[in-house]
């Protein structure tokens, strides 16, 4: 089973994998960055700030670039009045 290597860069810095995971295929390796980068940004929600710059770089035990997850696009945002017409702040 292949093996892949999940590094981070953000606002933070990078921060290395080092000891990666083996998942079937690069599809799964993808889906597991995704929800890496959900996991990350639901912390972030949690302390009142929510930064999409950063990216999850998906690597080979060679070091090989294989997937690059940016943040921004593990999520979807909504902004501007509610969907239901209801005004802002305010119970329908």
């Amino acid at each position: 089973m292949p093996h892949y290597f999940f590094h981070v860069r953000n606002r933070f810095g990078y921060v290395e994998d080092e000891e990666g995971s083996e998942l079937p295929d690069l599809e799964a390796a993808r889906a597991r960055a995704i929800d890496g980068v959900r996991s990350m940004l639901s912390e972030e929600a949690r302390a009142g700030e929510i930064d999409l710059r950063g990216r999850i770089e998906v690597r080979d035990p060679a070091g090989a670039l294989l997937l690059t997850i940016p943040f921004a696009e593990a999520v979807t945002v909504h902004t501007g009045p509610p969907a239901d017409g209801s005004k802002p702040g305010i119970a329908a």
